[in-house]
């Protein structure tokens, strides 16, 4: 039990560290402004996803979780920073880091509350939720800047992909929350949240879009796996409420994620 204690402080302690000084990438050409957007706000879910989750058992592994979400979404944060492909203003990607650094700094500020308390600040983890709102709304209109500006002309399946794996982070984030008792508020009044089993509904017409044109062999098959995987758990989706196995939903939820990555760079591949 020391040896468990001594390894979570430790590894919040290296949390609190990169939260506070940020870690600069490897030098790099930055890729695909798109594509590093869309990996900011999926990561940030993921992280928030994770959080919840933590709150439940405390464990070290998915501590890990929520440190790598950030740490996925704090590369992609540098790499738009460092590009040189003007689609975004330094204005504009100056705003985003400044919503990021607020998320950043809940997240810290509510790992912290509840290593000392045992128990989440509701008033401090909701701030944190609307945080992320704002800060992933940001980023989503800045996706639509993007594009415009550059031009890109990416393909409706690959969009598709890319609109799937942000809904289904969305999800997996308030799935999370909901089947925490002592935190299930935190993402009520918030009038911009669209229901879980309303955003099920929007995933079944995204991945209609992916799965439509021409699939085969690794890519058909892999299409073919995340469309079992979301039919095993959809209902579980479209009533929320009900009582279901949650580690079973976010295990899915995640396999699903994983899928859509790999989509997307098969995808991009065949272009």
């Amino acid at each position: 039990m020391k040896t468990t204690h001594l390894r979570t402080r430790s590894l919040v302690a290296a949390l609190f560290l990169f939260m506070l000084t940020s870690i600069g990438v490897q030098a790099q050409e930055a890729e695909d402004p798109l594509a590093q957007l869309h990996n900011f706000r999926v990561s940030n879910y993921t992280s928030l996803d994770a959080f919840y989750r933590f709150l439940g058992n405390g464990s070290t592994d998915i501590l890990n979780e929520i440190v790598a979400g950030i740490n996925s979404a704090n590369d992609s944060m540098n790499l738009l920073a460092e590009s040189t492909s003007g689609v975004l203003t330094n204005e504009q990607v100056e705003s985003l880091n400044s919503e990021f650094d607020k998320f950043k700094s809940l997240m810290r500020n509510n790992i912290t509350d509840v290593r000392n308390t045992g128990y989440p600040d509701l008033r401090l983890a909701s701030d944190m939720a609307n945080q992320a709102l704002v800060m992933n709304d940001k980023a989503a209109e800045f996706y639509q800047v993007a594009q415009e500006s550059s031009k890109a002309n990416t393909s409706p399946r690959v969009e598709a992909a890319r609109m799937g794996a942000v809904t289904i982070a969305q999800m997996m984030a308030k799935y999370s929350v909901r089947t925490n008792s002592s935190v299930a508020q935190t993402f009520q009044g918030t009038s911009k949240e669209t229901p879980l089993d309303v955003q099920a509904k929007e995933f079944d017409q995204l991945l209609s879009t992916l799965t439509k044109g021409d699939s085969k062999g690794e890519l058909k098959a892999l299409l073919n796996d995340i469309a079992s995987k979301w039919q095993f758990i959809r209902g579980s989706y479209i009533n929320y409420n009900e009582d279901n196995v949650s580690f079973v939903i976010d295990r899915y939820s995640k396999r699903i994620l994983e899928g859509l990555t790999t989509a997307i760079e098969l995808l991009q591949q065949s272009d």
